[in-house]
């Protein structure tokens, strides 16, 4: 990790050494905290915008709202906080990482008067998944680890203590030499992957999960639009393993991994073993979206 000037903690700018945590903070030993991922890209035009930022703000909060987390700032102050961090660190691109958590004071599952803090941290970040997996696509492979019940691990919020199910699968595939985890839920139907949201193509037509039981995306609902907008058929439905060692494409999605080809899961390849031409089309368009070269897309952009 390429490290910065500052890091926004708990309302101040603070030099990036000196973002410092005790290490009897609460979300360290029971994992109660909740964060985004937002990138910031450089446009076309040479400006800098922040890619969806009210919609992650929003989900910030909603999780908040589901781990009994009460922030002590308005959404548009954190949206402003994340802003000041990117123009202090004079960052023209880079992935953005707010988070809120239970600091230090109690002990204990049940905290009485939880002191919540939060911060926000931006840095130079590439391609999550390697420039050869965007162009290319990725190997990955189904994990022995089932993800989250919905009563289990509220799958909807993005909770710090769900993601150590995610580092588990990702460890395992890794260490046998995959690139990403795919994890199934606890029905045995496809999930998500452990960081990313899942796609199939076949026939043209494109299946994913339905948002019942996963993190609903926000690079999803970016993708589900794309593809609507140019006469491509989306279906929000479960499927199985078998059916996705038989689609035409297969890609994750994500704001770390973008849009990520899969050309092989479980040593099956799929399709033509490379990026398929939804696919293609897919990233082309999001690709030039994120750059402000669509003006139908604008909105998603937060200029800085």
């Amino acid at each position: 990790m390429e490290k910065v000037e500052k890091i926004w903690l708990d309302g101040a700018l603070v030099d990036w050494d000196a973002a410092n945590v005790h290490v009897l903070t609460h979300c360290l030993h029971y994992g109660l905290g909740v964060f985004e991922g937002i990138r910031c890209y450089k446009g076309s035009n040479g400006d800098s915008a922040i890619l969806k930022l009210n919609e992650h703000v929003d989900r910030l909060f909603a999780s908040a709202k589901v781990g009994f987390i009460t922030i002590p700032y308005t959404p548009a102050d954190i949206c402003n906080a994340i802003i000041e961090t990117l123009k202090v660190n004079r960052l023209a691109e880079g992935y953005i990482r707010p988070i809120a958590f239970i600091g230090d004071g109690e002990m204990g599952l049940f905290v009485k008067e939880p002191k919540i803090r939060v911060s926000i941290a931006c840095w130079p970040w590439g391609a999550y998944l390697g420039d050869d997996g965007l162009a290319n696509g990725i190997r990955a492979k189904v994990s022995s680890f089932t993800r989250h019940h919905v009563n289990v691990g509220m799958t909807k919020a993005k909770i710090s203590g769900n993601y150590v199910n995610s580092i588990l699968a990702k460890r395992e595939v890794v260490m046998a030499g995959y690139d990403e985890a795919i994890l199934l839920d606890a029905q045995g139907y496809v999930s998500e992957a452990s960081g990313e949201n899942i796609f199939i193509v076949k026939n043209g037509v494109i299946k994913t999960t339905p948002p019942t039981s996963i993190l609903e995306g926000i690079t999803r609902d970016a993708i589900i639009q794309i593809a609507t907008d140019n006469g491509i058929a989306v279906v929000e439905q479960r499927f199985t393993r078998d059916e996705l060692y038989m689609a035409d494409e297969c890609f994750f999605t994500g704001t770390a991994a973008e849009i990520t080809p899969v050309r092989e899961v479980d040593d099956r390849q799929i399709g033509a073993g490379k990026p398929g031409p939804v696919t293609q089309k897919l990233q082309s368009v999001y690709f030039d979206a994120i750059k402000g070269k669509i003006d139908r897309y604008r909105s998603w952009l937060t200029y800085i």
